[in-house]
């Protein structure tokens, strides 16, 4: 059990997967989440919207699980729509849903990465996303040519943690960081400098430095494998 006597915070809503595999190597995972999912300002209408006519879709395109989870199961009565997600989690949560393969998930797990492995043939691309999410996606898929609907499935906000949570994380070795957003809540708590600070993947390394978060080691990937082989690496 290579991390055995460490404490890792993990801030997503679910611990999930990152949470199982730092437990099987001997961390102690307390999970207290920095961001909460909801609706969209629209109660979802949008989406539910744009999901009724995905006969006139060659592809729906899914950034996070939680996109996948929300625009997903309307893929199923649709054999013929191809899927792209951006990460091989992402891809896990609307394969499940869709009830099939997903046709495209990137070797780099990012927007950046589904632009460069996306097909050039103009095509139709339902887009389902965060309510922050980054425009790089959308406008770079329209600069290849595709015919691009982006939609919000979801929105993120800062969770307020309370005071109990607030000491179990001012008492961790590691705080994983998956978000811009989760950067932002942990910066509201005035944590200790001894914190060993991981964001999941370049993006949120970014963000987190402009949230003003000291930012201590990148996983190459937002995954639970990347995160959990960087940690066996790099925590003492």
């Amino acid at each position: 059990m290579t991390l055995a006597g460490a404490t890792v915070a993990v801030t997503r809503p679910e611990a999930g997967e990152l949470g199982d595999r730092l437990t099987a190597l001997g961390a102690t995972v307390v999970h207290v989440p920095l961001i909460e999912i909801a609706d969209p300002i629209d109660g979802g209408r949008a989406l539910r919207g744009a999901l009724a006519r995905l006969d006139a879709f060659d592809w729906l395109v899914v950034t996070s699980a939680n996109g996948a989870r929300r625009a997903g199961p309307a893929a199923a009565d649709h054999p013929a729509l191809r899927l792209a997600a951006v990460g091989p989690a992402t891809a896990a949560a609307l394969a499940a849903g869709a009830g099939r393969a997903v046709d495209l998930v990137p070797a780099r797990a990012q927007a950046e990465g589904l632009l460069e492995e996306f097909p050039r043939a103009p095509a139709r691309v339902l887009l389902a996303q965060a309510d922050r999410a980054r425009p790089v996606l959308a406008d770079g898929l329209v600069a290849m040519g595709h015919t691009v609907e982006p939609v919000v499935a979801y929105r993120t906000a800062v969770r307020t943690p309370s005071p109990d949570e607030v000491a179990r994380l001012h008492a961790v070795d590691v705080v994983v960081l998956a978000s811009g957003s989760a950067a932002s809540g942990w910066a509201a708590l005035h944590p200790p400098a001894r914190v060993i600070v991981v964001a999941l993947g370049p993006v949120t390394a970014a963000a987190a430095v402009d949230r003003g978060v000291r930012v201590d080691h990148v996983a190459p990937a937002p995954d639970a494998a990347a995160v959990s082989d960087l940690l066996e690496r790099v925590v003492p």
